[in-house]
């Protein structure tokens, strides 16, 4: 079990939902019927994140958090409402889960004796290439 995995959060009860007219396939549908659905989930604000938690969501997702502090998610691929509404929860609540894994500290290794070894070996190997590649200077 992975430790670095908090509990999931669904943020669903916090989304606030806009509508708008989507562009693309749908013909006269398109021009009449608001099926883009816009979700904003305020990180500040939420009841369901403690302040550490906050802040992992905020650094993580900076590119997708408007100046007013809202987490922004989008969809306009189905074409109905409700599931673009369905896919902006999903959409949202995978990318907060995903934003609270913490990576686990890397434990830096060392190398091997036999390793050494064979690089002080090669290292040799290497020199010896190189002498050979000297001008030969009769001896005065």
């Amino acid at each position: 079990m992975n430790n670095s995995i908090m509990n999931k959060v669904n943020v669903h009860k916090e989304i606030i939902f806009k509508t708008a007219r989507s562009g693309g396939k749908g013909g006269q549908n398109v021009n009449k019927v608001e099926t883009m659905v816009e979700g904003y989930f305020d990180v500040d604000r939420s009841a369901l994140l403690d302040d550490e938690q906050k802040q992992l969501v905020k650094q993580k997702l900076r590119n997708k958090i408007t100046a007013e502090g809202l987490l922004l998610v989008k969809s306009q691929a189905e074409r109905t409402q409700p599931g673009n509404k369905h896919l902006v929860v999903k959409k949202m609540n995978d990318l907060i889960n995903q934003s609270l894994i913490k990576p686990r500290k890397r434990i830096a290794s060392k190398p091997t004796k036999a390793a050494k070894q064979k690089r002080i070996d090669e290292k040799k190997i290497k020199g010896q290439i190189k002498e050979g590649r000297k001008k030969v200077r009769p001896e005065d």
